[in-house]
């Protein structure tokens, strides 16, 4: 149809860009070696317990991914819309489960009596984009097959 509105790829689009925030507000944390200074926080978390970190935010960097590749899929096969149905809805809550893990910390970075300003900023942009990814998601899970 003429005129319809590409949710799939502002989708992607708005993934790519919330990827890039993400990968910068993790740069701008280490920032401080390069000028030798320590990006050193307090953690909370044990050692033996880090794997498991590890591994969980390799997790959350790679879902992106895959919802990036996975609705260019969708989209490059409109003979079949019906097959990638069940997708859209799981992209949608996908992506509102990101925006809901973005939300809290925002808040704690906030909270930071220490806090920097282009850490916030850049989390703000996160919720701002998640919020946006579920706007364009909930839409595209809507669209008419």
């Amino acid at each position: 149809m003429a005129g319809a509105i590409d949710h799939a790829l502002r989708l992607r689009s708005l993934w790519i860009a919330w990827l890039l925030a993400m990968l910068f507000h993790v740069d701008l944390g280490l920032m401080p070696l390069f000028h030798g200074l320590s990006p050193e926080i307090h953690s909370h978390v044990e050692a033996a317990q880090l794997p498991l970190l590890f591994g969980a935010m390799l997790a959350y960097f790679l879902m992106p991914l895959a919802a990036i590749v996975l609705i260019a899929y969708a989209a490059s096969d409109p003979s079949h819309p019906r097959r990638w149905r069940r997708w859209r809805l799981c992209h949608f809550w996908l992506s509102v489960v990101y925006t809901l893990t973005n939300i809290p910390h925002l808040v704690a970075d906030i909270l930071v009596p220490d806090a920097r300003a282009d850490q916030i900023l850049l989390m703000l942009a996160l919720v701002v984009l998640g919020l946006l990814i579920n706007r364009e998601g909930w839409l595209w899970w809507h669209v008419s097959p």
